[in-house]
């Protein structure tokens, strides 16, 4: 991919915090960045060889908070959207996010970019909008024990969003944690083949598929499946299913 513009692109959204107009730490100091390294990682080895010039590249915050109406990631993301677009011109792109991060890929996905968002234990305070999402694919991964942001209001926003025209669901990761360390594996080895199936480079797993075709009146529970109702991957989690239409 040096030296050539990539034909579709996978932007990486770490969390951070309500408040904070201070700058992300670096390096090893930054800890909602170093979560999402070997999310990163899995997911650049998965794109890999795919035939596709696929760019995998985080998105830098200037501030480490949300910040109310600021909404300084969200800033930060249309930024990026906006560079990559003259850069590479009109590609696709998936928005993956943890926490903060999913909030602010679940609020840019209607950049004309951006084809799909991966939201994992995110951040969906109920007055969010969901208008922006409406023709996006959306895919939200969220554990049953998080204490930091609740799985309940990630059901809530894919059935609202799926109201709005975009098509959603929800997989639950049962024993696991806000952090991912819990069944790391799993989470690892679904993010990557989501973002593999989403772009079209493989199928989607069965129940995944099918829940993105659900009509916009299904119920929250009819969009919501556990990890380990999908085919065992590493870690319990999918690996095999339907391509994309």
């Amino acid at each position: 991919m040096t030296g050539r513009p990539p034909t579709a692109a996978v932007l990486i959204l770490h969390g951070g915090y309500e408040r904070g107009l201070a700058p992300p730490p670096p390096g090893i100091l930054n800890l909602p960045g170093l979560r999402m390294v070997p999310i990163t990682r899995a997911v650049a080895r998965a794109v890999r060889g795919s035939g596709v010039r696929i760019r995998v590249r985080a998105v830098r915050y200037t501030h480490r908070g949300w910040n109310g109406r600021r909404q300084d990631p969200l800033h930060d993301t249309l930024r990026a959207l906006d560079a990559l677009r003259q850069e590479a011109g009109d590609i696709p792109v998936i928005l993956l996010g943890h926490s903060m991060g999913a909030r602010a890929a679940l609020r840019a996905a209607g950049h004309p970019l951006v084809r799909s968002v991966v939201g994992l234990a995110p951040w969906c305070p109920a007055g969010d909008p969901v208008a922006q999402l409406a023709g996006r694919d959306v895919v939200l991964l969220h554990s049953t024990r998080d204490r930091v942001t609740s799985p309940d209001a990630s059901q809530a926003l894919t059935a609202r969003a799926r109201h709005a025209g975009a098509r959603t669901c929800l997989v639950t990761v049962p024993g696991s944690d806000h952090a991912m360390l819990r069944r790391a594996p799993a989470w690892h080895h679904l993010t990557a083949t989501l973002v593999r199936g989403l772009l079209g480079l493989e199928p989607l797993p069965d129940a995944v598929a099918t829940a993105l075709e659900l009509p916009v009146d299904a119920l929250p529970a009819d969009g919501t499946m556990t990890l380990d109702s999908l085919p065992a991957g590493p870690g319990g989690s999918a690996s095999q299913g339907t391509p994309r239409r």
